[in-house]
C-alpha cells in the first residue's frame, strides 16, 4: 500500500501503524532522505510528487491500496489550484495503475453552508478522487487532537501563556475534536470496507468547541484562565493576533479560522456503524495528547512540520508551537559524514567552534546560578551515546553522520536543547543546526529575548566552525 505525505503528521504515524502489523508499505516523499532511516524492511521509500506525473508512475507500481493524506494549505497562494492539480494527477496515475482503492482524509463541514476555501477544497478533492474512476474512500474529519498537531498545538500555547485572552466568535462554534490514535484506526479499517466510493463522517465522542478545548486543557493542566468574548476579531486580525501568540504561520492560522467558523459536526452516522472503532470524548482525548507529548516531541521533527511547500526557511526567533527557535543551515562541500564529524566531536577539549570566551563566561554564570558549569567536559573526545554528557549538555537522541540532539541542564527559566542534523546535498551535504527553548513564563520569554542579539554571532559562528572543519577533513581526506 502507498502511503503519501509521509513525512507529515498523519501520514507519519500512519505507516508506522502499517508497519508494525507487518504490512508492505510504500511511503512516498518529495524529500525521501527524511525516512530513509527511520523505516523497517518491511517499508519502501520512493520520491515521489503529486504536482509531477511522472513521479507517481513509479510510485504507483504494484500498489493496490492508496492513502492520500497531502494538501498545499501551508502555501502561500494558489493551493486550491494546488491541491487541484495534484488530486487530479494521482487519481490518474492510480487509474491507470490498476490500483483497487483509495483512501482519503478530508474535513468535515456541511457542503449546503458557504464553506471556506479551504474546506471547500477538501471537499473538491474528495470529489475529483472519486470520479477518477478508482473506488474513493473519503474520511471526513473535524479537530484532530494529538501531541504535536496544529490545533492541539494551537491550544497549548494559548492557554500556556495567557492567563486572560480575548475570544472571537469562532472560539465558540461546535466542532467535533477526534483523538489521533481514533483517526489512525479509521484509517486502517478503511482498508477492509467494501471496495466503493463513499464518504464518512467521522468524530470523537463529544460535540465541543476551541473553547471548550481550552477549559477542558487548562483543567487538565491546573491551570486558571479567563475567557472575554469579543465579536469584532475578523479572521485577518485573529490570525495576526495567533501568529504573536502561538506557533501558527498568520497565513495558516488565517484558512484555520475559516474553517473553524463552519461547524464540523457529524450529521451521518453511518461511520459508527460501518467501523470497529469507538472514538474517545473530550477528556479522554486531552489527557491522551497530554501523555504523549514528551515521547512525540522527541521523536518527531518540529523544526519544518508545518512546511507543506517543500522549503526551508530561517526560523530564527519565531514561535513555533509552545518553543522558541533559532535555526541555521549551511552548505558544505563534504560528505555527510565529513560533516558529521565535527558534531560528534563537539564540546569538551574541542571546545564550541566559536567565541569560546563567550562560552566559558555562560558556564561561570550557570555555575554562580547552582549549574552544573562545564566542568563535566565528555565521556569520549571521540564518540558519543544516548545520556553522556557534553559540557553542561546531555545527548538525548544520536544517529551516527546524521543527528545529535542536546538536552540543557544548565539553569535556565525553562528547557532547552540544541540539535544538529546533516542531510546529503548532491556531492556535499547541509547542515542544519537548531536551537529549541520551551519558556517557562514571562520570565522565559525576557531570558530568551535579553539573549537574542547573542544569537548570531554565537550561532554562526558555530555553524561556521563546524563547516570549516568538515571542509578541512574532506580535503585531508
Amino acid at each position: 500500500m502507498l502511503v503519501t505525505g509521509a513525512t507529515g503528521y498523519v501520514g507519519g504515524r500512519l505507516w508506522r501503524r502499517l508497519e508494525a502489523a507487518d504490512r508492505q508499505v510504500r511511503c512516498m516523499a518529495r524529500s525521501p532522505e527524511r525516512l530513509a532511516d527511520l523505516t523497517g524492511p518491511n517499508t519502501e521509500v520512493v520520491a515521489g510528487d503529486v504536482q509531477d506525473p511522472v513521479s507517481l508512475r513509479g510510485a504507483m507500481e504494484g500498489v493496490r491500496s492508496a492513502y492520500y493524506l497531502v494538501h498545499s494549505m501551508g502555501s502561500s497562494q494558489g493551493f486550491e489550484e494546488q491541491d487541484r492539480s495534484g488530486a487530479q494527477n494521482f487519481g490518474a496515475a492510480a487509474r491507470e495503475a490498476g490500483v483497487e482503492r483509495i483512501v482519503y482524509l478530508g474535513g468535515l463541514a456541511d457542503d449546503s453552508e458557504d464553506l471556506s476555501s479551504h474546506l471547500r477544497s477538501r471537499h473538491e478533492v474528495g470529489r475529483i478522487l472519486r470520479e477518477s474512476g478508482v473506488p474513493t474512500l473519503e474520511l471526513r474529519a473535524s479537530i484532530v487532537m494529538g501531541s504535536s498537531s496544529l490545533s492541539f498545538e494551537m491550544i497549548r500555547a494559548l492557554v500556556e501563556r495567557l492567563p486572560a485572552m480575548i475570544t472571537p466568535r469562532w472560539v465558540a462554534v461546535k466542532a467535533q475534536p477526534i483523538a489521533i490514535d481514533d483517526l489512525l484506526q479509521y484509517l486502517i479499517e478503511s482498508l477492509a470496507l467494501p471496495a466503493v466510493s463513499r464518504v464518512y463522517e467521522i468524530g470523537g465522542a463529544d460535540q465541543a468547541s476551541y473553547g471548550d478545548l481550552m477549559r477542558e486543557y487548562a483543567r487538565q493542566r491546573g491551570l486558571r484562565r479567563v475567557m472575554v468574548p469579543v465579536p469584532f476579531l475578523t479572521p485577518r486580525l485573529s490570525s495576526l493576533w495567533l501568529g504573536l501568540v502561538t506557533p501558527l504561520y498568520a497565513r495558516i492560522g488565517k484558512k484555520l479560522i475559516e474553517s473553524i467558523e463552519h461547524p464540523s459536526v457529524v450529521q451521518d452516522e453511518a461511520a459508527m456503524a460501518a467501523f470497529e472503532v469507538r472514538p474517545l470524548g473530550l477528556q479522554d482525548a486531552v489527557a491522551a495528547a497530554l501523555r504523549d507529548e514528551e515521547r512525540e516531541f522527541a521523536k518527531t521533527s518540529w523544526f519544518d512540520a508545518y512546511s507543506s511547500a517543500g522549503q526551508q526557511r530561517n526560523y530564527a526567533g519565531v514561535q513555533f508551537r509552545n518553543r522558541l527557535l533559532d535555526a541555521r543551515t549551511l552548505r558544505v562541500a563534504a560528505s555527510p559524514a565529513e560533516a558529521f564529524a565535527p558534531i560528534r566531536r563537539i564540546g569538551g577539549s574541542n571546545g564550541w567552534y566559536a567565541l569560546g570566551t563567550l562560552w566559558k563566561i555562560r558556564a561561570w554564570v550557570d555555575m554562580l546560578a547552582g549549574g552544573v558549569g562545564m566542568r563535566r567536559g565528555r565521556r569520549d573526545p571521540e564518540h558519543l551515546h544516548v545520556g553522556d554528557a557534553v559540557d553542561f549538555w546531555r545527548v538525548e537522541r544520536f544517529e551516527d553522520d546524521r543527528l545529535l540532539l542536546l538536552r540543557a541542564e544548565m539553569k535556565v527559566p525553562g528547557r532547552a536543547w540544541l540539535e544538529f542534523r546533516v542531510d546529503p546535498d548532491g556531492d556535499g551535504a547541509v547542515i542544519r543546526q537548531t536551537a529549541i527553548f520551551d519558556p517557562e513564563g514571562l520570565f522565559g520569554l525576557i531570558y530568551w529575548y535579553t539573549l537574542y542579539p547573542a544569537h548570531g554571532p554565537v550561532f554562526n559562528g558555530m555553524l561556521r566552525g563546524i563547516a570549516e572543519r568538515a571542509e578541512d577533513g574532506a580535503r585531508n581526506a
